[in-house]
């Protein structure tokens, strides 16, 4: 479930019910008398979202107990396998202990695990804050996500900015994390539309999506929709799937990404990809190295990358071109992995030490040695 820790709105009962109580609510206006509202840095654990958001003074223990035993009514009610925490840095450090604490007391009555997973935006530094034993289990990395798509989708960008964010995540996280690679989420537009084009990255996508329809796919769209989940399957990490990014949904920022999801009458090009997610997903569940296994960058160009994800004789190869033009591109191959399987049955010419494969434009294979579950 999404968990709202941070605010509630004006009408809520328990705003109205203690809004005059000493340090339930932080104030709505600083001592200089200015808004306290989106001030996501300067004042991130006192902010409001919004003149009828109120956010709650979870430095107070007394607050911090009510929020935090409503988080665990649904735990232990309704079965719940964990939350998706809003708004984490936002949140003080000591409710986040204190969740936690009940979460792990309830765990150890139920033996089931809960899974938290927070949403921060900043640098790794903020967000690995919030990672520990006692505190939230994971968050979204944004600073991946950002490499992803402007890798993937803009030519300008290299793919050695996504090498080094990747890289950068392995030094903070360690490789085997479950840390949330993410296709996309309610704060962006639509993946789709900004690799069709449809929605420039530098034009206001909220506004976009208030004023114009928002509608476009095309090849192009598809196929960059397409790299940006091999991708988040391939790397450490858990793979999220905004809902609809699986069939590649267009859209807008928010409300226009939060339309009603399709769940019929899909064409050709989307129950292609949508089989094509369904294959990686249970490439993520079958095979060792997808889950445990350790990754390296090979090789890196301004529109190529190779990598690999090792677990003892269970490999896999991640070969992206992400540019207009079709290239090739090598990789040492030893007799020992047996037979190449290929995911998209990409041309290949093989010899005894290596394969070079042939990548058309905006594409991505995914090579892994012989084994039974990969079909």
């Amino acid at each position: 479930l999404d968990l709202v820790a941070n605010h509630v709105h004006e009408k809520h009962p328990f705003y109205r019910e203690n809004k005059d109580r000493e340090n339930f609510f932080t104030d709505l206006y600083l001592p200089d008398g200015s808004l306290n509202t989106e001030r996501w840095d300067d004042h991130r654990l006192t902010t409001w979202f919004d003149t009828f958001m109120p956010t709650m003074e979870l430095r107070n223990p007394e607050v911090a107990e009510v929020v935090s035993d409503s988080a665990v009514f649904w735990l232990e009610r309704f079965g719940v396998h964990g939350f998706r925490h809003d708004a984490t840095k936002h949140v003080p450090l000591s409710f986040w202990r204190m969740l936690t604490k009940k979460i792990n007391e309830l765990s150890a009555n139920t033996g089931r695990n809960y899974l938290q997973i927070g949403e921060t935006y900043g640098s790794p530094e903020l967000i690995s804050s919030y990672i520990s034993p006692g505190m939230l289990n994971s968050q979204f990395d944004f600073n991946v996500y950002d490499a992803v798509i402007n890798s993937v989708i803009r030519p300008e960008i290299p793919m050695s900015r996504l090498a080094e964010r990747l890289l950068e995540s392995q030094k903070y996280y360690g490789t085997n994390h479950l840390m949330g690679n993410m296709s996309g989420n309610q704060d962006k537009p639509r993946i789709m539309s900004l690799a069709t084009g449809e929605v420039a990255f530098d034009e206001d996508s909220k506004l976009a999506g208030w004023t114009r329809d928002i509608n476009k796919t095309n090849e192009v769209g598809f196929a960059r929709v397409g790299m940006i989940h091999a991708i988040n399957f391939f790397i450490p990490g858990i793979p999220v799937v905004y809902y609809g990014d699986e069939i590649g949904v267009p859209g807008g920022n928010d409300p226009d990404n939060r339309r009603m999801m399709q769940f019929e009458d899909l064409d050709e090009d989307q129950e292609n990809l949508k089989d094509m997610v369904s294959r990686l997903a249970y490439l993520r569940n079958n095979r060792m190295e997808f889950i445990y296994g350790d990754f390296r960058i090979w090789e890196v160009g301004d529109e190529t990358l190779l990598a690999s994800r090792n677990y003892f004789s269970d490999k896999s190869w991640l070969l992206l071109n992400s540019g207009d033009e079709p290239v090739e591109l090598i990789l040492t191959w030893s007799d020992d992995y047996g037979n190449p399987q290929f995911f998209n049955h990409r041309e290949y010419e093989k010899n005894d030490e290596s394969i070079l494969v042939h990548l058309p434009a905006r594409s991505f294979e995914i090579i892994s040695t012989e084994n039974q579950s990969y079909q």
